[in-house]
């Protein structure tokens, strides 16, 4: 099975310069200052979200509860590429599960799950809001739909080959 692992340590001094951005700190800086962490690190990572508690003299319940609630945030490594693929009504009768059964053999990853290379990961949502376009995935900004399987994969494919040009 193929999931992101990290064992490197954090460096905390971005979280001070955070802090130093939102003089005085108070509760309406949560967001911003949780967006600013995973733009940093890709994630929130726990040393990192523990020192941003202790700085601000902020609960780390009340981090977490912000952090949990809102699904921008990830609390694990998390792939450059994000691939949100819908399982609402609409896509789920035109074969989303197929889709995302052949994207999670292409991969080698579940749901939730980040590649070994944290090149993708993928999450299945509830809606993307594009019916129109069923069945749909969003990777980044870019809506792709009237997948098929087949058209899904490759889309990966596509991308993976212009990363490594890169």
């Amino acid at each position: 099975m193929a999931k992101a692992t990290v064992k490197e340590k954090v460096n905390l001094s971005m979280v001070s310069e955070i802090v130093k951005r939102e003089k005085p700190f108070s509760e309406k800086d949560i967001i911003s200052s949780l967006q600013a962490m995973q733009d940093h690190y890709g994630y929130l990572p726990r040393e990192a979200m523990d020192e941003l508690a202790k700085i601000t003299l902020t609960p780390i319940a009340k981090l977490y509860g912000v952090a949990t609630f809102y699904s921008q945030f990830y609390l694990k490594p998390h792939g450059k590429y994000s691939i949100k693929l819908c399982r609402g009504t609409a896509c789920h009768v035109k074969e989303a599960p197929r889709i995302s059964s052949a994207i999670s053999s292409h991969l080698g990853i579940k749901d939730d799950e980040t590649t070994d290379d944290m090149l993708f990961s993928l999450e299945s949502v509830a809606c993307l809001g594009t019916c129109f376009l069923s069945p749909v995935m969003l990777i980044g900004d870019q809506y792709y739909g009237k997948l098929t399987p087949q058209s899904a994969v490759e889309i990966l494919e596509n991308i993976a080959k212009e990363n490594k040009a890169k």
